[in-house]
């Protein structure tokens, strides 16, 4: 049997799933890798090809066709014995308003891996999303999030992702009066994760791609009135990096349990934003003007106008500081999309 550890990746053929488990590979090779998708969103295009921008050799990890309810998590992890979990799989679609099934596939299928890794001592570190903040007072103030400032979600997604965060803390609470130990297990809320990956998101991928495939095509970038709002963008290298250090695969062999922001610490407009990708294309600010156009209704009773990741906590506790500059990570994301669309 081979002693090189065993990670199981939740939702791997995803967008953040396959950059991570190259990113696994990346660093220990021979490794054994257990994908769980149901694909009802991720492709196996994306772990190939995350896998070939890593210069990897081919996939060659384990791949379980199967939705995270229908796995029996207790037998699976006495069975692989893995070294960490990470749970990225959910319905990330944040237009979805089917309350029950969000809540089903979200919150309910996390309590037996939860319950699973706590039996069994497994690190588990799971995504949550900045969609837990709605829109708090610092929203308003157009200053960092606090991990505080969380718990009242505009749909029912970031619900879905707070309730997750709250089975999180009751389950810790109880192991801690059980054994007087925290068990290893890491909330990371995302916020606005761009970068190569994200092609077949559709709707939901990035602004940073939107942007891109709009003045790509040859037509003005469509921004709400006045392109001022401002979101935390965080390149999923990034990402990646501080989700494995949240497993103590980074510098910090033994990081702290609970739950932190993963951002760059920076909120981008969507103006800047446009302008990066335009000259990331080669383009001119006058080349194909940004239009702007009114925020339907329907759109406005759950937008955010603005989010910021406050990474004081996730420094002190993950040993994690963002690497990457958004708006520079933006426009070489850009040059990067647009010279391997010419290749094809």
């Amino acid at each position: 049997m081979s002693q090189l550890p065993t990670y199981i990746v939740t939702g791997g053929a995803g967008f953040v799933g396959s950059n991570l488990i190259a990113s696994i590979y990346k660093r220990e090779p021979g490794a054994r890798v257990i994908v769980i998708d149901d694909f009802s969103s991720g492709s196996f295009a994306n772990i190939v090809e995350a896998h070939a921008r890593a210069r990897l050799p081919p996939f060659s990890g384990e791949m379980l066709a199967s939705s995270c309810d229908e796995i029996d998590w207790d037998s699976l992890l006495e069975e692989s014995a893995p070294l960490a979990v990470f749970h990225l799989a959910a319905i990330t679609d944040t237009t979805v308003v089917d309350e029950r099934r969000m809540i089903e596939q979200n919150t309910e299928s996390f309590r037996p891996i939860l319950g699973a890794c706590l039996q069994s001592a497994t690190r588990l570190v799971y995504a949550s999303s900045a969609a837990t903040y709605g829109t708090p007072p610092q929203a308003a103030e157009r200053t960092p999030f606090p991990l505080e400032a969380a718990g009242r979600p505009n749909n029912v997604y970031g619900f879905s992702k707070w309730l997750m965060e709250c089975e999180h803390h009751a389950a810790s609470e109880a192991h801690r009066q059980d054994s007087g130990q925290s068990p290893w297990v890491v909330g990371l809320r995302y916020f606005n994760v761009f970068g190569p990956g994200e092609s077949r998101k559709g709707k939901m991928a990035s602004m940073a791609h939107q942007l891109f495939t709009q003045i790509r095509s040859g037509q003005r970038p469509r921004l709400f009135k006045d392109g001022l709002q401002a979101r935390d963008q965080v390149h999923v290298d990034d990402v990646v990096a501080c989700t494995m250090c949240a497993a103590g695969l980074g510098e910090r062999k033994r990081p702290s349990p609970g739950v932190f922001n993963v951002g760059s610490g920076r909120a981008t407009t969507f103006l800047d934003m446009a302008e990066r990708v335009r000259s990331g294309l080669g383009l001119s600010r006058d080349d194909l003007p940004v239009e702007f156009y009114e925020m339907p209704a329907s759109v406005r009773a759950f937008y955010q106008d603005y989010t910021c990741a406050d990474l004081t906590e996730t420094d002190s506790g993950l040993g994690f500081v963002p690497r990457i500059d958004p708006l520079e990570g933006i426009e070489a994301y850009a040059r990067a999309l647009g010279a391997s669309q010419r290749c094809v």
